[in-house]
This record gives C-alpha cells, structure tokens and sequence, in this order.
C-alpha cells in the first residue's frame, strides 16, 4: 500500500511544478492586473521624454570686413622745359612752344591760311598762300658765335625756299639768311631794309623733290659757313655788314605754286 502511494504523491508533485513554473513565466493572467511601480509614495504622473531631439543651432559668426586702403597714384608733374642754350629741338610732343615764335612777311602777305601744327615725326608749316615767307625763331636767347643744323623734309610741291637765320635782331631788321631753294640754287643774303644777296650759287647735293634735306650754317666772327647734307658749300667772310648778335631759326616760304609744305625733323643749335 505505502508503495503504491509513492509513485502518484510524486507525479502529482511534478504535476503542480510544472503547472506553477508556466503561471510564474506567463504572469499568471491579464496584464492589466499587474500593479503599478511604486515610485516611492510620490503621486506626480511619470516623466514622459520627448519624442523629437532638438537640433543644436551653431551661432553664424559673421567674419569682420577688411577694407584695403584706397592708394592714389602721385601726380608726376612734367617739368616745363625753360630756353637752353645749346641744344637739339625735335619739335615732338615735349616741345614747349613758348620758346618759339614766328612772323611772316614776303610780297603774298596774306598768313590766313597758315598752319603750323606738331604733325607725324616734326613741325608741319602748310603755308597756304603765294609769295609768303614764314621766320621761326628761338625765343630766350641770343647768340654771337653759333652753329645751325636743320633737318626738313619736302611734302609739297618742289617750289620752295628752305632757309637759316643767325644774328637775327628783335625788331626783325636785320639778319643773315642762308636760303636754299628746291631746285638747287642757294642764296646768302644780309637782311638790312631788304634782302641784300651777298654770295649765291648752286649745288647737286640737295635732295630734290619729295626728300628730307640737312641744311647747315656757322656764323663765327665775320666768317658765314654753309653746307647742304653734310658737304660745306662756300665760305664768306662779310666785310660791309658786320652783324654781331641775335637770334637764331629757320624760314620757310613758298614762290608760285602750291601747295607749299614742309616738315622740320629737327632745329640742332651748338657751338661753332
């Protein structure tokens, strides 16, 4: 009997264990049963955490503007060349007119239609008229003794008179004027209340037609030197006139025929 027994007393006790292992595993019921978690005696809700993270918005520094100095360039003032005494004037851009001036005479007379303009590579004259004989002059100085060298090129017709001036006066009456016409006749005159001819000749070394010339003239004591593209032609010696002193320059006149233009390259005043 008591062995019997036995057996059953232990399958009914794995029965219970089994049976208290699920209700212990599945909470033994509905879940609305289960009692709240204490939270110490407080009775405030629970803290509900947001569902959304704020982002961390980075301050915008804003970079400081560097603003650079403005730097003006100086103002280079170009010198105003005064008179020199010896010197090479080409008749460019630099050239201070003010240290020039001109007339005009001749049997034409009418200067209306001058021109005498800075043009290409010199002092362009379009003279505009017959018979009219422009002197242009160096302004600021006088010279005794002085060696002329003028460098003009022919862009007209070959009818004209291209000519050097020493020991010119200021009241334009009186002067030596070596002149030299295109068609290769050369003329020295002594200006004293006309044109008095004191020598005059001809030479083949004048570049005739549309051509650039070099004419030269030395007055020195009373010794007048001419010379044409680098060839001395005659030298006089004037015994009645004896101009001492003056201006120096050069003329440019036409004769019969038009149109009369002539550019000077370059007027070069040195010492003998």
């Amino acid at each position: 009997m008591r062995t019997f027994l036995r057996p059953i007393l232990f399958l009914v006790f794995i029965l219970l264990s089994v049976s208290l292992a699920c209700s212990a595993v599945t909470g033994g019921g509905n879940n609305n049963d289960v009692p709240p978690v204490n939270d110490g005696g407080n009775d405030n809700p629970p803290l509900e955490l947001p569902t959304t993270v704020p982002s961390m918005v980075q301050p915008t520094v804003e970079q400081p503007v560097i603003v650079q100095p403005t730097l003006e360039a100086p103002t280079l003032e170009v010198p105003t060349v005064g008179p020199q005494k010896f010197y090479k004037e080409e008749f460019d851009a630099n050239t201070n007119i003010e240290n020039w001036s001109y007339f005009t005479t001749g049997p034409g007379g009418d200067d209306s239609n001058l021109v005498i303009e800075q043009k290409g590579e010199g002092l362009n004259f379009d003279l505009g008229a017959l018979d009219l004989y422009v002197y242009y002059l160096y302004e600021g100085e006088t010279y005794e003794d002085v060696a002329l060298t003028l460098v003009a090129e022919n862009q007209g017709v070959n009818n004209n008179n291209v000519s050097l001036v020493c020991r010119l006066d200021y009241d334009n009456s009186e002067w030596y004027e070596f002149s030299f016409e295109s068609g290769g006749v050369w003329f020295l005159y002594a200006y004293q209340d006309g044109y008095n001819t004191l020598d005059n000749g001809g030479s083949n070394k004048l570049n005739q037609g549309k051509a650039t010339n070099e004419y030269g003239m030395t007055c020195e004591g009373n010794t007048i030197t001419m010379y044409i593209n680098g060839e001395k032609i005659k030298e006089y010696n004037d015994r009645n006139y004896n101009f001492s002193e003056g201006q120096v320059g050069f003329n440019i006149s036409s004769l019969n025929v038009l149109p009369v233009t002539v550019e000077v390259h370059s007027f070069d005043i040195a010492e003998p």
